[in-house]
């Protein structure tokens, strides 16, 4: 792809288009990874992060992290943070499948325990836990029901059975965003979401067994700390969001703030994907409390399926999920918009960051990590593609430079369309299967898009993240098995 000519150095994972790159650009435009990531990125990334440094009350820079591709007004990997008074809010800036996160569940198996029941494990995961277009949970709910869960996001797992306490405390925002106003959601998005708690979904939404490897332990005491304790440990991992639920909030809001934006406000933005509305107007106001019914929504889906994991497990073992040591390590997302404070120009301000497939990194010591984490940063889950394994890092102090935000995958460098005419789902679960991964899908044609070959390096990722100083790598994980919608 063409660089930009202007864009300039800053250190060796960070660099920067000024100003001047792009007429009505507020802040400069800053993109992290090394030369060969950055020569990588799409054009289109470059165009996108100059475009939200034109919107309204925007502070210090517009970012992108090195996972960052073309995205739907953001890049994916995009960081914002805009001032709560005088700036906006935007439905581009947090993506179409709100609080797509990740979840990391540790157990107290190692691999030589778990291969001779491996394809048992990923058969039964995949008839528990539903995946692809269209499907449906096995938690039945009215619709009056799930507007419920939408405002108590896990807290109604937990009054329900579906979850640990300890789920709750080891969940950004424990599981539930304050002021998620259910009268702000159409009944369209209630009907499309409210028989999906528990689903994977499609597209690159996963769930997968991993082996922690001796070799690929970095840092053993933050290993430690975040649960990870012996060689050849298994833990399980999955990526979902809030499904027709937060696609739909995301639709409806998009039209709305469009109407708006420049009628009511007299705001113009150079791209119409960037649709937004001032922070503290009503329509930005209602766009906030549906977006945290949809991040709640999606908090519980993910809170079920860990429910489903632990009885798979405890069936295949025949032992308690106590006994098996299952317990979550973290749950984080990496598709919200919120409220937060961060050190700007020397000063503490309160501020309205957008991550739109971006990861919050915090640092060790900062409010909202749980009291276990504090002294080491907070976890930070970063997948790689079915091929390739995923890692474990955690926030370092020296994260403010992003207001504590990293990256979230590995980040496609191919389309699906791409993807499909180069990949054979059939040949890929053979080949997978030599390699010792054993993968069970919806769609091949989906399992096609998801090919190793179409992400970036994860390993060059996680390398340009800590080059730049904005998280630090605990341990690979490589898969063993695989859940592909």
């Amino acid at each position: 792809m063409a660089v930009p000519g202007e864009l300039r150095q800053i250190s060796d994972a960070v660099w920067e288009l000024p100003v001047s790159w792009k007429p009505g650009m507020r802040v400069p435009a800053r993109f992290y990874g090394t030369r060969k990531l950055i020569e990588h990125f799409d054009d289109g990334v470059f165009e996108q992060a100059a475009n939200v440094a034109m919107l309204p009350g925007i502070q210090k820079y517009s970012l992108c992290m090195p996972d960052g591709h073309w995205g739907y007004g953001f890049p994916i990997g995009g960081v914002a943070a805009f001032d709560p008074d005088e700036g906006v809010i935007s439905p581009g800036g947090i993506g179409f499948d709100i609080n797509c996160g990740m979840r990391l569940v540790a157990t107290n198996l190692i691999y030589d325990e778990v291969e001779p029941h491996l394809n048992r494990l990923v058969d039964r995961l995949f008839e528990r836990i539903p995946s692809g277009v269209g499907s449906t949970g096995f938690v039945k709910l009215t619709e009056d029901e799930f507007l419920t869960v939408a405002e108590q996001g896990s807290r109604w797992c937990l009054k329900n059975g579906y979850a640990l306490p300890e789920d709750l405390e080891l969940t950004e925002e424990q599981g539930c965003m304050e002021g998620a106003d259910v009268a702000k959601v159409s009944r369209k998005a209630v009907q499309r979401g409210h028989n999906q708690i528990g689903t994977l979904g499609s597209g690159n939404h996963y769930l997968e067994l991993q082996v922690a490897r001796k070799e690929n332990i970095f840092n053993p005491e933050l290993a430690r700390a975040f649960g990870i304790t012996v060689p050849d440990q298994v833990v399980v991992m999955y990526h979902c969001g809030s499904r027709g639920f937060g696609h739909q909030v995301a639709t409806d809001y998009l039209h709305v703030l469009l109407d708006v934006m420049e009628r009511v406000y007299g705001i113009r933005i150079i791209d119409k994907e960037l649709a937004c509305a001032p922070f503290r107007s009503p329509q930005g106001q209602d766009y906030f409390s549906a977006m945290k019914c949809a991040v709640n929504m999606s908090f519980a889906n993910r809170q079920v399926i860990l429910h489903r994991v632990r009885e798979v497990f405890s069936e295949v073992f025949g032992k308690s999920p106590n006994d098996l040591g299952i317990r979550q390590v973290y749950d984080v997302t990496h598709n919200t918009a919120k409220l937060e404070e961060h050190v700007i120009d020397g000063t503490r301000r309160r501020v309205l960051i957008h991550r739109k497939g971006s990861t919050r990194a915090f640092g060790p010591g900062m409010e909202g990590i749980p009291e276990r984490y504090q002294p080491f940063g907070q976890p930070v889950i970063i997948g790689g593609s079915m091929e390739t394994g995923s890692y474990l890092l955690a926030g370092v102090a020296e994260g403010e430079q992003t207001f504590y935000s990293t990256a979230h995958g590995s980040g496609r460098v191919m389309s699906r369309h791409s993807a499909r005419k180069k990949y054979q789902g059939k040949k890929l679960v053979r080949e997978m299967q030599f390699r010792g991964i054993y993968v069970r899908t919806a769609s091949l044609r989906g399992l096609a898009e998801e090919a190793g070959g179409a992400y970036k390096d994860i390993d060059a990722v996680v390398r340009a993240s800590e080059l730049a100083g904005i998280s630090t790598p605990v341990v690979k994980l490589t898969p063993i098995g695989n859940i592909k919608g």
